[in-house]
């Protein structure tokens, strides 16, 4: 009879199962949305430090050859000009935003010369907060 009520006092009852699951699931309720809420302001800033080591490759094929590249492209491999002095990225392949999509380069023609820009988590242009388009331009200071 000993045995039997040290094996009962052994193990746990439904309840008391329903109990730490309910803990844990309140827990969970807190901590999800908090983290969701960092991980998406760690990609907007990642996509901002993509934003500006392009732009300053884009400043130094310009320095070089006298001209922005036509396409980002250009800054891995050479457009066939003798001045050009690359690469100017340290990767194999382009930086990409922070929502894994490939920026938009745009050759502005007036003062600022070129355009990078990231239309943000909904990937279309405008929005607020995450879904914000992230851009630079080329001679902004």
């Amino acid at each position: 009879m000993k045995t039997m009520q040290r094996n009962r006092r052994q193990n746990f009852t439904l309840i008391e199962i329903m109990i730490v699951v309910v803990i844990i699931g309140m827990i969970a309720a807190l901590a999800v949305p908090k983290l969701m809420g960092n991980l998406e302001k760690a990609k907007v800033e990642t996509t901002k430090s993509n934003l500006a080591t392009l732009k300053t490759a884009v400043r130094n094929f310009k320095m070089d050859v006298g001209d922005y590249p036509n396409r980002l492209e250009e800054l891995l491999t050479t457009n066939g000009s003798e001045k050009w002095d690359g690469p100017y990225l340290d990767m194999k392949s382009l930086p990409k935003d922070g929502w894994d999509m490939d920026f938009v380069y745009t050759l502005t023609g007036d003062t600022f010369g070129f355009d990078i820009q990231s239309y943000g988590a909904d990937k279309t242009s405008g929005g607020d907060g995450v879904n914000k388009d992230l851009s630079c331009w080329g001679d902004e200071q």
